[in-house]
């Protein structure tokens, strides 16, 4: 934020030059009902009154030019402010969106919308003429003393008001936009959701739902809205009151020959224009209070961020993967959702994780990823351990299918490409590698179809696959894929096998799955059950380990995924094999079904 201030400066003091200027100015007006009282009124000449009309005519001119620049200006500042703000803030709330932790990435978004639109309202050039209170309170004063202590003590008066005002306002305008982000954050993700609230008929009833948060939103604001009201009538009244006053005062020295019927007018005008800017910053003020609450929030988030230290770029890794007692908590939560588990993996080595709903393999794929942070223990990649890793260079190494899968609004090969600049070899090359070549050119557009995110053209299982491109776009050297099978059909499974066939020894992978179709394919396994982990080890030990002592529950029946016929006796020998690894795999994953405990 200190950046952005220094960012800011320029223009903003620009904006602090011209008012100078404005306000000079707007001493004129009074200056021209000062000589028209008490010159042209008492000598009757007719030159000195169009002289001096063409003078305020003048001055009003570069005033209004002047007013305008700096009007222009203030917007000018509120641009950079939301354009030097908004890739920083999307930046850090898809770093805290990613870590489900933190606001989501529309409020963020919303506080630099706020404070734009604080540098399109008058209320802040309101602030940068308050200074000038003093400047047009002391012209009273040098007018006459008992004008000018009418005229200061208007003034704090004024201020008093104004202070008032935010003490009373300040707390409730802060909850009331606490409360409407809830409320909007609701809809969001209510909307998210539309598809099965639509069909199962559930809409009135977020509808219902989202009013009655909208209905609490609405009785937070209404208190804060009557007195923000209240103050402003108030602060209106009261100004109007003080110029009838110094009108009365003035008079009165007209009357005992102390003043002249000219100062008498140009002092009430002086204290008009003394006291407008207090009076707009006041009906201003919940605009100016929420700008400042947004400056305020905006700081802290980018706090925390500086807080994360700048790595230097390590070299490419090599893919050897290390977890150490990991550990991880849900923020705010007492309850341990992954504790103590540990595995190695060597350059290329394989890793299926297996176990029942809510076992935890998801928050271990995320750790192991960087994505989030473990509460205790490391996650090393080559030695190094993964905070060290700057996440721009770590991620072309990593290719990652999430149990959601998220396509982006483009074209499938811009979607495989991660949207960065489409490599037509590199597309094509990470689809093969998929087994999604076929598959892509058979749409309507090829790679050049466009995917819309909440459309129906693609299904859930070309989704799947095309993700599983985009993961082995590049040359990543870390494979993780959170259940890549769970929504694809018989030929979809027989590409995924094929490709993990591929990549042993070459990538080190990690697959999650409920179903254990793809165990054959890896050369070791985690078996976790209650965020600990049960068995672990080369597939074969993990395999005769459940089917001696039992599995965990939530497994699934293993199908041995067709393999090319070899000829002659290794045929014989081959088939042979496959008969006696199938019926040991089988007749454990039985045991997992049947959820004996390990």
């Amino acid at each position: 934020m200190r950046s952005l201030l220094t960012l800011l400066r320029r223009p903003l003091l620009h904006v602090a030059g011209l008012s100078l200027f404005v306000n000079l100015l707007l001493l004129v007006p009074a200056l021209f009902m000062l000589q028209v009282y008490d010159r042209v009124l008492a000598s009757q000449s007719a030159d000195t009154l169009i002289v001096l009309l063409v003078g305020v005519g003048v001055a009003m001119a570069l005033m209004l030019a002047l007013d305008y620049l700096r009007s222009r200006l203030q917007g000018v500042a509120g641009n950079l402010l939301a354009e030097s703000l908004s890739p920083a803030v999307t930046r850090i709330a898809m770093v805290e969106g990613a870590r489900r932790a933190g606001r989501p990435m529309s409020e963020g978004l919303r506080d630099v919308a706020a404070l734009r639109a604080l540098f399109s309202a008058q209320g802040l050039l309101a602030l940068f003429d308050a200074p000038w209170v003093l400047v047009f309170v002391a012209v009273i004063w040098v007018a006459h003393p008992l004008m000018g202590m009418v005229a200061a003590g208007a003034a704090v008066l004024m201020l008093v008001l104004a202070l008032a005002n935010d003490l009373m306002t300040r707390r409730q305008i802060e909850a009331v936009q606490r409360a409407a982000a809830g409320a909007t954050r609701y809809l969001e993700t209510s909307l998210q959701n539309a598809e099965v609230a639509q069909t199962m008929g559930m809409t009135d009833a977020l509808i219902a739902r989202w009013r009655a948060k909208n209905a609490e939103v609405g009785a937070m604001q209404r208190p804060a809205a009557s007195r923000s009201v209240a103050m402003t009538a108030l602060t209106r009244t009261v100004r109007q009151g003080v110029q009838v006053l110094m009108l009365a005062v003035g008079a009165w020295l007209v009357i005992t020959a102390q003043a002249t019927p000219g100062v008498m007018i140009a002092a009430t005008i002086l204290l008009g224009r003394a006291l407008a800017p207090i009076e707009l910053a006041v009906g201003s003020w919940r605009v100016l209070a929420e700008g400042r609450a947004a400056f305020r929030r905006l700081g802290e988030a980018f706090a925390a961020a500086a807080a994360e230290p700048e790595r230097m770029a390590l070299p490419a890794p090599v893919g050897k993967l290390t977890a150490m007692g990991l550990v991880w908590r849900a923020p705010k939560a007492e309850r341990v959702i992954l504790a103590g588990v540990s595995l190695h993996l060597d350059p290329g080595e394989s890793l299926a994780v297996v176990g029942p709903s809510g076992a935890g393999k998801s928050t271990l794929v995320r750790l192991l990823t960087g994505v989030w942070k473990p509460t205790a223990g490391t996650v090393r990649l080559d030695n190094a351990d993964l905070s060290l890793w700057p996440r721009e260079d770590l991620g072309p190494w990593i290719g990652y299918v999430p149990q959601d899968v998220e396509l982006f609004p483009g074209t499938v090969a811009e979607n495989i490409a991660r949207l960065g600049q489409v490599d037509p070899a590199k597309v094509v090359e990470a689809a093969q590698r998929a087994n999604a070549h076929e598959l892509i050119l058979s749409f309507p557009d090829g790679y050049d179809t466009q995917i819309d995110p909440t459309g129906a053209l693609l299904s859930p299982g070309q989704r799947q696959r095309i993700a599983l491109a985009r993961a082995l776009y590049g040359d990543p050297r870390l494979l993780v894929l959170d259940e890549p099978n769970s929504n694809l059909d018989g030929a979809g499974e027989l590409a995924l096998g094929e490709t993990l066939r591929a990549l042993r020894g070459r990538v080190t992978v990690i697959v999650v799955t409920h179903r254990t179709t793809l165990v054959q394919h890896v050369d070791k396994m985690l078996v976790i059950e209650g965020g600990r982990a049960q068995h672990y080890g080369p597939t074969a030990d993990v395999m005769r380990a459940l089917q001696q002592a039992g599995a965990p529950a939530g497994g699934g029946q293993v199908v041995a995924m067709p393999r090319p016929v070899p000829s002659g006796a290794a045929a014989a020998a081959a088939a042979a094999a496959a008969a006696t690894a199938a019926a040991a795999t089988s007749a454990a994953m039985e045991t997992m079904s049947t959820g004996g405990a390990s």
